[in-house]
């Protein structure tokens, strides 16, 4: 016990002290002198969630690992260690790296024969390597170069800027977010926040493209949580966050959103439609979309009202949040994805957590328009509530 106390934290110690883009090389020494670890990989997911990339960024011609159908990408989905044993009677760890249910990516390794014990402690490393590796962002780009098959256009670059991690889980709930295309965005945009006592999730879309749709939410995202931060209701955050799109457009341009605000200890949920993307919930099997009274879009009029309308949450409910790139694309033949096509993509994923989820979903509707690139962003938000536990 004391030996496994004292390699993590002298590895905790090595992460800390080494450059922000140093961290593969310090964690391969530490793992090589305390562990006898060789070939050792982190890999980072894309931003559209597909492969698993190496970091630093490896030579052009290096295969990336699909997410899909690799080992490590067991691994990732699978949120548990998968282990291969080569012939030669050594073991190829793969470890998931994660933060609070944000999934980066995965820690691959080659262990000598005999050495299965150190996995537990191991997976513990490849979570503080998680923490390492989002503290070091704010000083390097190396991982967010990592993260991209190519390149961003200006437009998804400010838009991927603007978003918190695309999963993360608690006692009460799960939460995943997945947006496409990743490397061409437009304007629509997801973010949360959670304290002690609630969670908050916001889901945008803003109108138009490119720079001028990216410009248009990052000022409606940030006048949001500039009001969400002032300590406000929703319905008041959203009336500020009117108020600042209308100073600046004039009534030019405005940002469809969806607030929801939801009380942890109760699962009581206030939420403002403001010309927003659908609610859908899942609840006992059957997929119901969320009756909310539709209000005036953000930015259109000076001094908008805004009205929370409250429902309560079950345990076991799944709320699913898409835009109108998911619900309204149409099949070569015509028809519209719609609710049909929706309810069919959540039934099959429906054993999956939430942070698979708007990734199945997402490729069911590629499956649906018959062609891989959409003509506008396609974004999906899976929220699992379990509630809270009582206290014993």
């Amino acid at each position: 016990m004391n030996d496994h106390v004292n390699r993590l934290v002298a590895a905790g110690r090595a992460l800390r002290s080494a450059p922000p883009h140093q961290l593969p090389d310090a964690l391969s020494q530490v793992l090589r002198t305390r562990y006898a670890a060789e070939d050792v990989e982190l890999r980072l997911a894309d931003y559209g969630l597909t492969v698993l990339l190496p970091v630093p960024p490896a030579p052009s011609g290096t295969k990336p690992a699909p997410v899909q159908g690799s080992a490590p990408g067991r691994a990732f989905g699978s949120q548990q260690p998968y282990v291969e044993e080569p012939a030669d009677g050594r073991v190829r760890a793969h470890l998931p790296v994660t933060v609070r249910g944000d999934r980066l990516g995965v820690l691959s390794l080659t262990l000598p024969a005999g050495t299965r014990e150190s996995l537990d402690e191991l997976t513990e490393l490849a979570q503080l390597l998680g923490h390492e590796v989002v503290v070091a962002e704010r000083d390097t780009d190396l991982y967010a170069r990592a993260r991209r098959r190519e390149r961003l256009t200006l437009a998804a670059e400010m838009q991927w800027q603007l978003l918190p991690a695309r999963s993360c889980a608690r006692e009460e709930y799960a939460l995943g977010a997945q947006l496409e295309p990743a490397y061409a965005i437009f304007g629509d945009n997801f973010d949360w926040e959670a304290s002690a006592d609630r969670l908050m999730v916001y889901v945008t879309n803003g109108m138009g493209e490119g720079i001028e749709a990216s410009l248009l939410t990052s000022l409606g995202v940030n006048a949001l949580r500039n009001a969400r931060r002032a300590g406000v209701p929703i319905e008041d955050q959203a009336a500020l966050a009117d108020q600042a799109l209308y100073a600046h457009y004039r009534g030019e341009a405005h940002l469809s959103v969806l607030l929801v605000d939801i009380e942890l200890a109760t699962g009581r949920m206030r939420v403002v439609d403001a010309g927003s993307p659908r609610l859908l919930l899942l609840r006992d099997r059957e997929l119901s979309l969320v009756d909310l009274d539709a209000q005036l879009p953000l930015g259109m009029f000076e001094e908008t009202e805004y009205v929370a309308q409250e429902f309560t949450l079950l345990p076991g409910d799944r709320l699913l949040f898409v835009s109108d790139g998911v619900h309204g694309v149409a099949a070569p033949s015509g028809e519209s994805f719609g609710e049909n096509g929706l309810a069919r993509a959540v039934g099959n994923a429906s054993l999956l957590p939430a942070a698979d989820v708007p990734a199945a979903v997402l490729r069911g509707l590629t499956g649906h328009r018959g062609r891989p690139e959409p003509d506008d962003d396609a974004l999906v938000v899976c929220l699992d509530w379990f509630g809270r536990r009582p206290v014993s």
